[in-house]
């Protein structure tokens, strides 16, 4: 493990939070009340709020906590654009901070998440973040993020399947850190922020992808550290998830036209899937009944497989919960089906950007 000395200067570098949001009235009080709450000193943070003209009671609860706690910097800026890359870059373009933190409204970061992330960053790296607790309310948003969580429904997503240890508030460990491609929530320099340049506004999702990819191909170093850890509360329904993950594998197109070496394996697995279930569907259909076994072969290898890995992460359990498990199979039909089926009709919609 390195402990060079990165290029932030003075003992308490000050530290800028962005937080994209919109419609957020739920989750707006936790989220900045974790914000609130860093062990680093309000002293030292200034807080934008990016909002994307929400029509709900954001705005509203967002000044209720400004009036309880008035030696916060807060402010909030308007997002015209209502979509995160345009948060972030409003965001970037404001921060005075020469330690930037993305900290989204549907999250809650634990109290040493900005003294820990100044921390790495002083000792080299380039910008880091934490594991992922994904947690929900509600049987389904429980199953949701069990499968969200788990390496069948999202594959070997580094910050999503890695457990962090010692609750919300583990002490600091500059050693427990490892290199990785993407972060969730993270925080950088300015420095390697301004060489990076701005979020491409173009990608409505895997901006972070995108963005992080670009600044290790500059020479960035990004790391995973196991004391910054944060919680994501899931989506609530099925519907949302599915539209969740048909949008990332949509835009994840556009960063394969991008960025081709981008990619790995594991993102092209979902889409071969779904191509394969519906060529051997047509094949079935086109060439009669000794055919139609090759859609059951496909459809029933996932089906097995499914339900291997539902039983697997029912087992890992605490304490199951039946409600929980048997949503399972259809949370990883929606991740998987949903995913493969938005990168294939982004192959058809941007067919003429390659």
């Amino acid at each position: 493990m390195t402990t060079e000395t990165s290029t932030l200067s003075g003992a308490k570098p000050r530290v800028t939070v962005i937080m994209p949001v919109r419609n957020e009235a739920g989750f707006i009080e936790l989220s900045l009340g974790s914000v609130l709450a860093q062990s680093y000193g309000l002293d030292a943070m200034e807080i934008l709020i990016v909002d994307g003209m929400s029509d709900d009671d954001t705005r509203q609860r967002i000044a209720d906590i400004q009036g309880r706690v008035p030696e916060a910097d807060i402010r909030i800026l308007d997002n015209p654009g209502r979509t995160a890359p345009y948060a972030l870059n409003i965001g970037i373009r404001e921060a005075g901070g020469d330690v930037v933190v993305r900290v989204d409204g549907h999250c809650e970061i634990g109290p040493h998440y900005v003294a820990h992330a100044v921390e790495h960053l002083k000792h080299g790296a380039d910008g880091v973040g934490g594991p992922l607790e994904t947690v929900g309310e509600g049987a389904t948003a429980r199953a949701i993020a069990a499968a969200m969580s788990s390496r069948f429904g999202v594959g070997g997503v580094a910050f999503r399947t890695t457990e962090a240890a010692g609750g919300m508030a583990p002490p600091l460990d500059l050693e427990a850190v490892r290199e990785v491609d993407t972060v969730a929530f993270p925080a950088y320099t300015r420095a390697v922020m301004d060489r990076g340049g701005p979020y491409n506004e173009e990608f409505v999702r895997n901006q972070d992808d995108e963005y992080n990819y670009r600044l290790r191909k500059a020479g960035a170093r990004l790391v995973l550290a196991m004391d910054m850890p944060a919680r994501y509360f899931s989506r609530a329904s099925f519907r949302k998830l599915w539209r969740q993950y048909f949008q990332y594998g949509y835009w994840k197109v556009r960063v394969l036209q991008e960025h081709p070496r981008q990619m790995s394996v594991r993102q092209f697995v979902p889409p071969l899937f779904v191509l394969a279930l519906l060529i051997s569907v047509i094949v079935g259909v086109w060439a009669g009944p000794p055919w139609a076994w090759t859609s059951g072969l496909v459809a029933g290898s996932y089906v097995i497989a499914n339900l291997l890995a539902t039983l697997a992460v029912g087992a890992s359990m605490d304490e199951p919960e039946l409600a929980v498990v048997w949503r399972l199979p259809l949370c990883f039909a929606l991740l998987h089906l949903g995913y493969g089926s938005g990168f294939l009709v982004g192959l058809i919609r941007f067919v003429h950007r390659w």
